[in-house]
């Protein structure tokens, strides 16, 4: 049974929120997020901090972001339904099918909600595999870890694009859109800071985006 939630309306959270890394640096690299968060310098925040290991740091990046994402969406089930966004769109430009190379090889459209559904299973599933995200301090990364990561931000910009063109006026009745401008913010600065994706993919915001990095 999926942890999506779609079932029950009033959940705020689609499944569990993902601890940091716990073998690794990253329970100490979580509290560096929340204190370097916690004084409002976002460019700062998202740096790497000296001495520590890139791949920890984008490891540890990586579920807190699938966290944000993960409950900012979470607040939307009510109204992003199959019948309100029959497709995973970013206004009227841009629509983004599901593909894993796995169980799901060839594109294909779904709604919204299937999207992401699919995605938070899909990044759930690297974020639990070991091979992937190493749990044992020491452990290596794969020599592949930056592209899954990459892919990983890639698509979960998908998330944030389809917020804002298709649910934004609803995150302002709910009085969110500040909570999802600062979150969106240290997203891009983060994935910028890292060069996690392409400017291409960043189209369908790129005003946004060029207001934040600029």
């Amino acid at each position: 049974m999926s942890l999506f939630g779609l079932g029950s309306r009033n959940q705020k959270t689609f499944r569990p929120k993902k601890s940091a890394p716990t073998g690794s640096k990253g329970a100490q690299l979580q509290k560096h997020i929340d204190a370097t968060l916690g004084s409002g310098n976002l460019r700062e925040a998202v740096k790497l901090p000296p001495g520590e290991d890139i791949n920890e740091w984008l490891a540890v990046n990586t579920v807190d972001f699938f966290n944000q994402v993960n409950i900012m969406f979470g607040t939307l089930t009510e109204f992003c339904t199959p019948s309100n966004c029959p497709m995973m769109t970013a206004g009227p430009k841009y629509e983004y099918r599901w593909a894993d190379g796995v169980t799901i090889k060839k594109p294909i459209e779904v709604s919204a909600p299937k999207y992401v559904e699919y995605l938070m299973d899909w990044i759930e599933s690297q974020l639990d595999d070991e091979t992937i995200f190493p749990q044992k301090l020491g452990a290596p990364f794969p020599s592949n870890f930056r592209d899954v990561v990459k892919t990983i931000f890639k698509r979960l910009f998908r998330v944030y694009a389809h917020i804002y063109h298709s649910h934004f006026q609803k995150i302002v009745s709910l009085k969110e859109e500040a909570h999802l401008n600062t979150c969106f913010k240290h997203f891009v600065l983060f994935t910028w800071e890292f060069r996690l994706i392409d400017k291409a993919e960043l189209a369908p915001l790129e005003d946004l985006v060029d207001s934040i990095i600029q």
